[in-house]
């Protein structure tokens, strides 16, 4: 990926230069938001730093939302619970507090490009068992019978109705129902999939992959 890193610590840029060049990226290194904001077009993504001599990371981030969808990585020292929730809610698609383990950081920046990245089709319907899940239309039929669930039930379902038999994790589901799985809570998944299992009335269907998800199919 063209990674336009946003940073200005010479320091932490030409360790953040190196790893990214390493691991097959293509990382350009700007130290201004001006010049994030102008330069942004040709990349992939950007990992951008909140602390910036010439604009608020924040502003920058808040602009680059309005102008485009491009994946931004926030890579920041300021670690409070507040910063997070704002950065998260002005646009981040990831926040990470500094000093980052470059294991961590490289895999967090992978994971945000494939979200970005557009989805193969997928089909509109759905079976597992005698269970009918139409993507399309938000029906479920369980045998010959509708079943009638809340909006998030099915939001849930259809996410691990998309990726039938294979394990989706926690967060990923969080993430896509929520909106952000940093601020979603995760017992409300939890009640979810219980609801879900009653609603079913095939409960052995929504799989606990224990310490890591759900998978919907035996």
């Amino acid at each position: 990926m063209r990674v336009l890193l946003v940073e200005d610590d010479d320091g932490v840029a030409d360790a953040l230069v190196d790893v990214l060049a390493a691991h097959g990226h293509q990382p350009t290194r700007v130290s201004r938001g001006a010049d994030a904001l102008t330069r942004h077009r040709d990349h992939d993504l950007v990992l951008l730093d909140l602390g910036l001599p010439d604009a608020d990371g924040l502003d920058v981030l808040r602009k680059l939302r309005r102008v485009g969808p491009i994946p931004v990585v926030v890579l920041t020292a300021r670690g409070e619970e507040r910063m997070v929730v704002r950065g998260l809610r002005s646009g981040a698609d990831d926040y990470l507090v500094k000093p980052v383990r470059m294991a961590e950081l490289l895999a967090r920046i992978e994971a945000v490009a494939r979200r970005g990245r557009p989805a193969a089709p997928a089909a509109d319907e759905v079976r597992v068992g005698d269970v009918l899940v139409d993507l399309r239309t938000r029906r479920v039929r369980v045998g010959d019978r509708d079943v009638e669930l809340t909006p998030k039930e099915f939001d849930v379902l259809a996410v691990l109705a998309g990726e039938a038999g294979s394990a989706v994790n926690r967060q990923r589901l969080m993430d896509e129902v929520w909106g952000d799985a940093y601020l979603a809570v995760s017992r409300s998944l939890d009640v979810h999939i219980a609801q879900l299992r009653a609603k079913l009335g095939r409960p052995e269907l929504l799989v606990t992959i224990r310490g890591f998800g759900y998978r919907f199919g035996e």
